[in-house]
Order: C-alpha cells, then structure tokens, then sequence
C-alpha cells in the first residue's frame, strides 16, 4: 500500500475528527486527496504530531469528540520518540497516534530510518500504548475501527511502500492561517455537539 492510498482510507475514516499531520510528503498529499478544515498540517516540524495531538487529546476529554487522530511518519516519529512514554505515562484515552512506516525519508531521497530494524509498534507497546497492525487497506480500516472503540493511547502501526506520489504540489499555505481554520473548525465541532445536547 502507497502512503496517499492510506491517506484516503484515513481521510474516509475522519470526516468529524480532529487529525494532526506531520510535515512534508504526508501532508501535501493529504491535501490533494481533501484539504479539509478538520486537518491539521504540522508544516517543517518533525516529531511535534505526537506532541501536539497529545494535547488536544488532553483538551478534548470530557466532549463527545471519539478520538484526536494524529498521521505521523516512522521518521518524524524517531525524531521525537519521547512521544511515546509520554503517552504511555499521561494515557490520554482519546489519542490514536497512526504511523504510516516506509522505513525511510521520503523528503530526503529515501535514506533508512532506525525503523528498518525497529518495531515502532513493540516501541509503543513497551510504553504502555494499545497496538494495532496493518498492512494493507482492509487492515487499516479494521484495526482504525477497533481502537477508535477502546481507551488510548493507541497506536496503529501502518506498513507502507516507500516512494511519495507524482505531480503532489507543495502546501504553501500560511501556518497561522492553517491554525485559525482549525481552531474554527474544532470550535464550531464542540459548540455543535452542545448545541445539539441541549
């Protein structure tokens, strides 16, 4: 499975869920499957998609949101690895961290990551984290549905081909413009939910 043929099962997956991006290849080629209000592309910074969905998980506890979904590459997510057994301590229930593992760089001419001989997922495991695995299409989706129902964190560990998409422009949009359509987005989410409870 291709990272953009994933991109659209999860773009499927998430039409009402926050979803945190990393930077580069994954975020320009989920814009051009759908370039959505509810995402949330982390533009040149690798590693901070486990952070920062670690803390709207955090925020969004105590609404009717299912889950934060954040897409992170095995790459960004060596970058910052200290995600993990930060989740694992905090055990933000409504965090599900999806990585998409080619085991290289796609942005730097497909040099390997650690992943090659890692598990990222025995990683999480280690940590505290709930695991699932896929490796195709079917796998993602079942997996994706099975821990969206159970308590977090959980980390959906993706095997993917490497090699980015064709002809992907580049995401040139202003990163506090990014913010303020996603702070609206989320806002109107969360005063819709009230509203509709009321």
């Amino acid at each position: 499975m291709k990272r953009i043929e994933a991109l659209r099962i999860i773009n499927d997956l998430t039409p009402d869920l926050p979803v945190v991006l990393t930077c580069a290849a994954t975020s320009r080629e989920m814009a051009s499957v759908e370039d959505r209000g509810n995402h949330f592309p982390v533009l040149d910074s690798m590693g901070l998609v486990g952070s920062i969905a670690t803390g709207l998980s955090w925020a969004v506890r105590d609404t009717d949101v299912a889950k934060v979904v954040a897409v992170e590459g095995d790459g960004s997510l060596l970058m910052n690895p200290n995600v993990l057994p930060t989740g694992g301590f905090l055990a933000p229930e409504k965090l599900l961290l999806i990585v998409l593992d080619n085991q290289v760089y796609g942005s730097t001419a497909g040099l390997p990551t650690y992943a090659s001989r890692l598990d990222l997922g025995a990683l999480a495991e280690a940590a505290g984290w709930r695991v699932g695995r896929a490796v195709d299409g079917e796998g993602l989706k079942t997996e994706f549905t099975q821990l969206l129902s159970e308590p977090g964190p959980a980390l959906l560990h993706v095997r993917i081909e490497p090699g980015n998409a064709a002809n992907i422009p580049k995401l040139l949009v202003d990163p506090v413009a990014i913010t303020d359509r996603f702070t609206r987005w989320l806002t109107n989410r969360l005063e819709g939910a009230r509203t509709s409870s009321a």
